[in-house]
């Protein structure tokens, strides 16, 4: 399997999560990733010029572990659509709502492309947010998805499989959608201004209504704003719990946009699955 979704009720032996502090950032999402033993490598790649407006990256990963030892990963996903080429198993992920949880057993390789929030639109060419917290075949949007797949992982260099993901992509993009890049900078705006803490705050910071960037977040980034800002808020808190960062829940919470300290720690135990006191423990 590739992964699947699944929604934990508490976090399992946080105790035990390898070095939070250098797992945790916005550019991953990683809660816990379960030790060795085996090997496992995650690597990145910047797109190309022609798709930099398109791809915010590739990513490939491998891992060997012992027969029988499956070990899981949690990330809390950002508004992406992913590309993602399996053998056999090729499919489209749209915005995941909740934790993604996935089992790694034996050995494997995938190749994945990271779309910019707003990107996979064009492609889809219907609201992103039908997509949201699920999966499809990657043969549902480009026909020729089988080919694809067994290009881009008979490559036995990195190199290669970027090249044949980037010819892949290229032959298949859509006409420019100008919509494209005013949800790419909405969901960016909320990623960089910790000011932002309500729908209202980027109706005053984008200069459109409020119906208007609903419908532009249903279509074209596959959650509302209001899921998008409190992911973020959310990832700061994480950042900072993983940096060591010493603070009063009250104080965050109310830097975050929280009406009160209850309603930060619901949201952050609804998302991560513990309190945050919870998750900071293993850093005391």
């Amino acid at each position: 399997m590739i992964g699947k979704t699944r929604h934990l009720e508490t976090r399992r032996s946080a105790r035990h999560a390898p070095a939070p502090r250098a797992e945790f950032g916005q550019g991953c999402g990683i809660l816990r990733h379960s030790p060795p033993p085996g090997s496992y490598h995650h690597r990145r790649f910047a797109p190309p010029a022609g798709l930099a407006g398109w791809v915010e990256h590739f990513w490939l990963e491998d891992w060997q572990f012992e027969s029988g030892v499956p070990q899981t990963r949690e990330v809390l996903p950002h508004p992406n659509v992913h590309l993602v080429f399996a053998p056999g198993r090729s499919r489209i992920y749209g915005v995941q709502l909740g934790r993604f949880v996935r089992q790694l057993k034996d050995q494997d390789c995938i190749f994945g492309i990271k779309l910019h929030p707003g990107a996979f639109h064009p492609f889809l060419r219907r609201p992103v947010s039908a997509i949201a917290n699920t999966s499809i075949p990657v043969a549902e949007v480009f026909r020729d998805a089988a080919d694809a797949e067994k290009e881009i992982l008979a490559c036995s260099q990195d190199a290669g499989r970027v090249r044949a993901a980037t010819d892949f992509l290229l032959a298949h993009l859509p006409s420019r959608d100008p919509r494209v890049d005013d949800a790419r900078r909405a969901v960016g705006r909320i990623a960089r201004d910790r000011g932002v803490t309500r729908v209202e705050h980027l109706v005053a910071r984008c200069g459109i209504g409020e119906r208007t960037l609903q419908r532009l977040f249903d279509r074209y980034v596959g959650a509302s704003p209001r899921w998008v800002i409190k992911r973020y808020r959310i990832y700061e808190a994480l950042a900072g719990a993983a940096a060591g960062t010493r603070a009063e829940w009250a104080d965050l919470a109310q830097s975050l946009g929280y009406f009160d300290q209850a309603h930060f720690i619901n949201d952050f135990r609804k998302l991560v699955g513990c309190s945050p006191a919870e998750y900071a423990e293993p850093l005391a």
